[in-house]
């Protein structure tokens, strides 16, 4: 019997030490610290009048970014996935220099001037957005769905065919889980790139994280600056020690 009570704080303590469960917590804290921290910012700024954003609810513009990008990268992670499967199969290899071509086209241009060109097609607000972060970030899903499938050892793919597999089933059931880490690497970097590139998408109406930033630079009020940057930041810290947590338990059980 006592041998069993240190047995059971073991788990406990390991969990106050996890860096992801202080990082919720960070980002936690200044949800609800900023509303009541202008006392602290007048001192750090007292040259600005009104040194605390108040035009919207930090809370709201957090949830509204985390639906931007969630949205977003939803459809990057889907035609990135499906891109690289289809030009990775024997049918579609002779494809792979123009999928590669149009989705690198995507990366290339700057979100500023795809949100330029979008807005005048569509209008203002989420949906030019969700437009240039997509295209934004396909590219890593692509290269590392390719990267993944073409990485299988010839063997494995032989041996599977040997079995009798279908093209289907060797995909499902061999390739797909030897090339999921790589793949979740790629999806990682779409997902962060996507994080902090969104900011920008309150320049043509969307309700972000990015709204204190544009309108701090074109106010010139450095305070609100910091307040959505400290909060992107924080943001794209959890979600990358999630995608580093699920990483790992990938490596493990593949």
């Amino acid at each position: 019997m006592m041998s069993a009570k240190p047995a059971l704080a073991r788990p406990a303590a390991r969990g106050w030490r996890d860096p992801l469960l202080w990082a919720l917590a960070a980002l936690a804290a200044l949800l609800v610290a900023l509303p009541y921290s202008t006392p602290l910012f007048k001192a750090l700024f007292p040259a600005i009048q009104r040194p605390l954003y108040l035009q919207e609810p930090f809370a709201q513009l957090l949830w509204q970014h985390c639906k931007l990008v969630g949205i977003s990268s939803g459809i990057a992670v889907l035609a990135g996935t499906l891109a690289g499967i289809a030009i990775t199969r024997h049918a579609g290899r002779a494809f792979e220099s123009v999928v590669q071509a149009l989705v690198s086209m995507g990366q290339t241009f700057p979100p500023v001037a795809v949100l330029a060109v979008a807005v005048p097609v569509v209008g203002f607000g989420e949906l030019p957005a969700l437009i240039a972060l997509a295209l934004y970030g396909t590219l890593p899903v692509l290269h590392s769905t390719m990267a993944g499938l073409q990485a299988v050892p010839v063997a494995v793919r032989q041996s599977a065919q040997g079995m009798g597999m279908s093209p289907w089933q060797r995909l499902y059931k061999v390739e797909a889980p030897l090339a999921l880490p790589v793949w979740l690497a790629g999806v990682r970097a779409s997902v962060i790139i996507n994080i902090g590139t969104a900011a920008i998408a309150s320049t043509v109406g969307a309700k972000t994280l990015g709204s204190p930033i544009i309108v701090g630079l074109s106010g010139f009020n450095t305070a609100y600056v910091l307040q959505g940057a400290l909060l992107v930041g924080m943001l794209a810290i959890v979600v990358d020690m999630g995608f580093e947590r699920l990483a790992r338990a990938v490596a493990w059980e593949t």
